[in-house]
């Protein structure tokens, strides 16, 4: 016995419309009448518009469908279209390969927009701002090296390094300390949120505790504040006097 199933069956081409559209499709194709295959051509768009009624909402929905209606057929259906008729080349369009892009970069570790950082420092008119950009480099430049090595680096060897990046024409005194930058996002537990306008404020700050103790609103309106000691002592004459 030879059973029929969907991996011995021929590859759909759109499987969202299944094998019956798709063995309708192959059928026109086998006809020789072409009014007779225009005719069922018009029946199947009608049933992929019922299969596929999300289509709807598209744009040129019609287009759409008798451009399905060709894929399915793998092109060979000859029937008469009331729109254009797409090509194969069009439909299945090869997307031109982008360039990644491949500098030469001298030491990785500081990546390549350190050296354009260094070309435009260079380029400035003024000594003075010059050594400050540059001191803004050599700190950023150590910044980039504790990413990749987490044990510390001598400030003698950034500056040498960005000595050599800049050809020898971007130099600090040999006695320059350099800032370590660590960049930190806040925990989600600090963030504070102040409404806009001056009806309320609210905060995670640990504004509010737990148990036994007090909580306070404050209502900018009426400037009213609110305790629970109240409600606590009430409770506790209750239980007395059981």
């Amino acid at each position: 016995m030879i059973f029929d199933y969907n991996s011995t069956r021929p590859k759909l081409i759109l499987a969202e419309y299944g094998r019956n559209v798709q063995n309708m499709v192959d059928y026109i194709c086998t006809l020789t009448d072409r009014d007779e295959r225009n005719r069922l051509a018009q029946v199947v768009i009608d049933m992929m518009g019922v299969l596929n009624p999300h289509l709807r909402d598209v744009s040129d929905f019609k287009h759409k469908l008798w451009d399905h209606l060709y894929i399915i057929s793998d092109f060979k259906i000859d029937v008469d279209s009331p729109y254009p008729i797409p090509k194969k080349g069009e439909i299945h369009h090869k997307p031109e390969s982008l360039q990644y892009p491949n500098h030469p970069i001298r030491f990785k570790h500081y990546g390549h927009t350190v050296e354009q950082m260094i070309k435009k420092a260079k380029a400035l008119p003024t000594e003075e701002a010059r050594v400050k950009m540059t001191l803004g480099i050599a700190n950023f430049m150590k910044m980039a090296y504790l990413t990749w090595n987490k044990d510390s680096v001598s400030d003698d060897q950034i500056l040498e390094d960005l000595k050599t990046l800049s050809q020898g024409e971007l130099a600090l005194p040999a006695d320059t300390v350099l800032t370590k930058l660590d960049f930190k996002t806040p925990p989600p537990g600090s963030r504070v949120k102040t409404g806009s306008d001056n009806r309320s404020s609210y905060s995670n700050t640990g504004s509010h505790s737990k148990g036994k103790g007090s909580f306070q609103r404050n209502d900018n309106n009426k400037g009213r504040t609110y305790s629970n000691n109240n409600n606590n002592n009430n409770k506790q004459n209750i239980k007395r006097k059981k």
